[in-house]
């Protein structure tokens, strides 16, 4: 969890830790220090979750226009008189 720290090196920094801020001190840090990490992870998940649905909108909108066809092939073209009358002249 902590890397190369082990047990012994945990055990010294508490009681430097014990040392300079006293046993009174020690709980109350304690404390503060959880609910800052507490508020870190918090505000890295959303940050996550935040890009994650970004990428997932993006994605769908490019999904959407790979399956839509493109606005020529789409509008049909006008029919004129003439070309009415030529279809009716050729049957």
């Amino acid at each position: 969890m902590f890397g190369s720290i082990g047990m012994p090196e945990l055990i010294i920094i508490f009681v430097i830790a014990l040392i300079i801020f006293g046993p009174r001190k020690l709980p109350e840090l304690g404390r503060s220090l959880g609910k800052s990490l507490a508020e870190f992870k918090k505000a890295s998940n959303e940050l996550r979750n935040t890009l994650e649905e970004e990428i997932r909108i993006e994605e769908q909108k490019e999904t959407a226009t790979k399956q839509t066809p493109p606005p020529s092939a789409a509008t049909p073209t006008p029919h004129t008189e003439e070309s009415a009358r030529t279809a009716d002249h050729s049957a």
